[in-house]
């Protein structure tokens, strides 16, 4: 039964009720009718309500049993009473957060356990070279080096952690020397942290100097002083295969390395085996003064023999601190070497935005199956070179690697606010003599490798802490006589104007 015919049949019932009522009333009041009448009213009446109360009941057990009827989708009050009410779910936590800081794109877990972080370097030089004319033929290509443009550094990468206490870098290259690169891969290794250690394994630039360790993205000049990029070269550099381990405080850093050969080189029969090791002091360190002392040291154990039963030769050279062209001027050619050992001296004083630092290495090769009265060669060189931001911000000293790393940025380059980033003045002078013996008569045992003296000069302007444009200036003198034993030097000056452009993050 509907709940429409419900009310109908109550309204008539109390319409009845109300009719039985109002004639039971009458029937108490003195009417003229007679007493038979009225009795046989209340009869009538009675039997009507005992009726009606009937209805009524009936429409009682139709009310309750029509909603089990009418309703399917609704439970029993028993199995309702039955079932518990579930627990309220926990609001998920998100899988990963997504950041930039410095312009560099990092996905991390939300514990911190997992992280990456996307990097990218670009870094074109565009430079002219101001030689004579007429250089003699004997110096080779070195007669007209190259003016133009090319990609020194183009790479793309990632870095980061997993199950926190674990680091890990890919990075590759298309950069180049005098040309842009295939692309290769420029490191790959991971690290594990155990405080106050780092353990690193793969294929890194092991820690080996004060210049070393710095990154080229803030350095003072475009390339390194040529007498500490060779010495990189040597046990270290870019993907060099290695074990390193490093241990630092506040005030001091020690590292030490084994290597092998580098990622990318040609396959040998014999593959180097290395030794680079590195102690790093800092005993001054205030608001407006920082010293930096520090000592390093290479053992090349077994050079790479490159042939069946060939001779281990090592080939000590260097680009003029400019590499739109990847010419050498200065080589001691190849020495069949048992070993080699270098050592070198670090010194850096910071005064506020002012920044000198210098490092200083010597270099002895010892010669295999050397004839008689031929000497083991030594070689070296130094070189010192200072910076002051304009505009009084100041070189950071980065804790980790015990080195100088870009200016802060106060003031990132707005002119909207009259900001126009970090502005820096740098000079540099560096030595690199790869000669022993060069004038004595037996020819076995002299090195006419030359000498080059560099003078810098350069700006750079940091408009913020990703991108960076310098403008620098090299005056270059190669003292050098023939190897072959001529009559005429491979001796020549020139300037060079490079101008780099930079985005790194």
């Amino acid at each position: 039964m509907t709940i429409n015919r419900l009310a109908s049949r109550m309204a008539l019932i109390a319409c009845v009720s109300t009719l039985a009522i109002a004639g039971s009333a009458s029937a108490q009041t003195p009417a003229s009718q007679a007493p038979g009448d009225q009795q046989a009213r209340i009869e009538a009446l009675e039997a009507q309500l005992k009726l009606l109360q009937q209805q009524i009941n009936e429409l009682k057990a139709t009310t309750v049993a029509a909603p089990v009827q009418t309703a399917p989708a609704q439970t029993a009050p028993a199995q309702v009473a039955a079932v518990a009410p579930a627990p309220k779910a926990a609001s998920p936590l998100p899988a990963a957060t997504v950041s930039i800081a410095a312009g560099r794109p990092t996905i991390a877990s939300t514990d911190g356990a997992f992280t990456a972080t996307l990097h990218g370097v670009m870094q074109l030089d565009t430079a002219h070279y101001f030689q004579d004319k007429g250089l003699p033929a004997v110096i080779g290509n070195g007669r007209d080096l190259n003016s133009g443009s090319n990609f020194r550094r183009a790479r793309l990468g990632v870095d980061g952690r997993f199950f926190k206490n674990f680091d890990y870098s890919i990075l590759l290259d298309f950069g180049g020397n005098g040309a842009d690169g295939p692309g290769m891969l420029q490191e790959l290794f991971i690290q594990y942290n155990y405080a106050p250690f780092k353990v690193r394994a793969g294929a890194f630039a092991p820690s080996v100097g004060l210049s070393d360790a710095a990154s080229q993205n803030g350095s003072l000049f475009p390339e390194r002083a040529a007498i500490a990029e060779m010495v990189r070269g040597l046990a270290a550099a870019d993907r060099r295969y290695g074990l390193q381990v490093q241990t630092s405080g506040e005030n001091w850093l020690l590292s030490a390395a084994a290597t092998g050969g580098k990622s990318g080189d040609a396959q040998t029969f014999d593959e180097q085996q290395a030794y680079v090791g590195r102690a790093a002091f800092a005993p001054v360190k205030s608001k407006d003064w920082l010293l930096h002392l520090g000592v390093n040291g290479g053992y090349i154990a077994t050079p790479a023999q490159t042939a069946v039963g060939g001779g281990y030769a090592l080939t000590l050279t260097e680009r003029p601190e400019l590499r739109v062209d990847g010419t050498t001027l200065v080589s001691t050619g190849a020495l069949d070497a048992k070993n080699l050992r270098h050592l070198g001296a670090e010194l850096a004083v910071q005064h506020k935005s002012l920044l000198i630092q210098s490092e200083v290495f010597d270099i002895a090769l010892e010669r295999r199956n050397a004839a008689a009265g031929v000497s083991d060669p030594k070689f070296g060189g130094w070189y010192v070179e200072g910076g002051l931001v304009l505009t009084g911000e100041s070189r950071r000293y980065n804790a980790a690697t015990f080195a100088f790393d870009a200016p802060s940025i106060a003031h990132p380059f707005d002119p909207k606010t009259g900001q126009w980033g970090a502005w820096e003045l740098a000079a540099r002078y560096s030595v690199l003599d790869l000669n022993h013996h060069e004038l004595a008569a037996l020819a076995a045992d002299r090195v006419r490798g030359g000498e080059q003296t560099i003078w810098s000069a350069g700006i750079n302007w940091f408009p913020n802490s990703v991108t960076k444009v310098s403008l620098d200036y090299l005056d270059v003198d190669i003292d050098r006589l023939d190897p072959a034993g001529g009559a005429t030097p491979l001796s020549q000056g020139y300037q060079a104007v490079n101008l780099r452009s930079q985005f790194a993050f």
